[in-house]
């Protein structure tokens, strides 16, 4: 990974680390606020490979139109689910409001 890429990985990172607990944001706003807009597919590549130990909260990022990027049913989409209701974020018709962030 050259030295640019390994720099807006770290920046990604401490935005989706900044997230609050209970609220969500999009792959677009991480983007965005990294200094990188126009790369919400970077965000879901980085995100995709964290350590299956990462305790970055990586649930409470989803897509533009405030659904999960997971396959529904999905061990991942169900544990993203899981994860966000437990901190309290509410979905109605397998959307969550984007207001919500």
């Amino acid at each position: 990974m050259s030295t640019s890429q390994q720099a807006n990985k770290e920046a990604i990172i401490q935005q989706v680390a900044a997230v609050p607990v209970g609220e969500v944001t999009s792959y677009g706003a991480i983007a965005k606020a990294a200094g990188l807009p126009g790369y919400a597919r970077f965000v879901g590549q980085v995100l995709r490979n964290l350590p299956k130990d990462s305790k970055l909260p990586w649930h409470r990022v989803i897509n533009a139109q405030g659904k999960l990027s997971f396959p529904p049913e999905s061990d991942a989409y169900i544990e993203q689910k899981k994860r966000l209701v437990n901190e309290g974020v509410t979905f109605k018709n397998d959307k969550v409001k984007l207001s919500h962030r």
